[in-house]
């Protein structure tokens, strides 16, 4: 029998997915250590897919005011590198959901990225996402990714050409993470026409899993997406906002975020199939 690959968690829940699959993010250490291995925990119990953690960074150029609000958090608790792979140690013994680690290139780079990775699949993570890196020079990344037996998923957005799609449609694993929403992240009225139409163009164009995320934090949100034929949907700071809102009070923090997964998963599983998704409740397409 082969060895077990992280990355193998990572393609069975996609082959065994009943609609899309729910992926949600919380930044690690957030408000700090005990209470982030808690919601990690709770999202699990949840529903949660997929579990992306988000490593907390100083200068954190993609994100928008509720990350950024939370990485702070979590740095002056005492979050870095060694915490992290902590912290997903502890988790993986309970989670058995794939688990994402997102990082800005920095912090792989002064770990050095092959030992990055490789401590990275030792503590049980499935893959990694670096957001600040372009693809011309993710090369060192996705080399270091194949070489521990995790995925590197790689970014497109509305504004990649078709030529640089193809390109990297033919260097990234795990799945494509589709960038539905120009600008930093966070929380959207709605949903854009022109995601719609590059998460129909690059599923016609490569047999990865194309997953959404930015902008997406309601069940009307993933309807929508389910309908345009979305593998899985990434919801961020809606939640990471929850987390905010009520750190520091415990099961009321685990019990609003339970509620809230459970509704965006209880979305992600009726879908609303057969109907455009221009035509879902409560949708609105700019």
């Amino acid at each position: 029998m082969a060895p077990f690959r992280p990355a193998d968690r990572l393609a069975r829940a996609f082959q065994n997915r009943k609609g899309p699959l729910l992926v949600t993010c919380t930044i690690a250490g957030d408000p700090d250590y005990d209470q982030s291995r808690a919601v990690i925990l709770a999202l699990a119990d949840a529903g949660a897919d997929i579990i992306e953690i988000v490593m907390p960074f100083s200068d954190p150029v993609a994100d928008g005011p509720v990350i950024q609000a939370a990485g702070a958090r979590a740095l002056v608790a005492g979050m870095n590198t060694d915490r992290l792979f902590s912290l997903i140690r502890e988790v993986r013994k309970e989670v058995i959901v794939p688990i994402l680690i997102m990082s800005y290139a920095n912090i792989i780079i002064q770990r050095g990225i092959e030992a990055f990775y490789e401590e990275a699949g030792r503590a049980g993570a499935d893959g990694v996402v670096v957001a600040d890196v372009p693809f011309e020079e993710a090369g060192p990344f996705c080399r270091a990714a194949r070489k521990s037996g995790i995925d590197q998923i790689l970014f497109i957005s509305q504004t990649t050409t078709p030529e640089r799609l193809e390109k990297i449609l033919g260097s990234a694993s795990g799945f494509i993470y589709l960038v539905a929403a120009l600008g930093v992240t966070g929380t959207r009225d709605g949903i854009t026409h022109e995601a719609i139409s590059l998460l129909r163009r690059v599923k016609e164009s490569s047999p990865l899993p194309v997953v959404p995320g930015f902008g997406i934090s309601s069940a009307d949100h993933i309807r929508a997406y389910a309908r345009a034929g979305a593998d899985g949907v990434i919801v961020g700071s809606a939640i990471v906002g929850l987390v905010g809102d009520n750190a520091g009070r415990g099961m009321e923090m685990e019990s609003a975020i339970s509620s809230f997964v459970g509704e965006l998963k209880a979305a992600a599983s009726q879908g609303y199939r057969g109907i455009p998704p221009e035509t879902v409740p409560g949708t609105k397409l700019t």
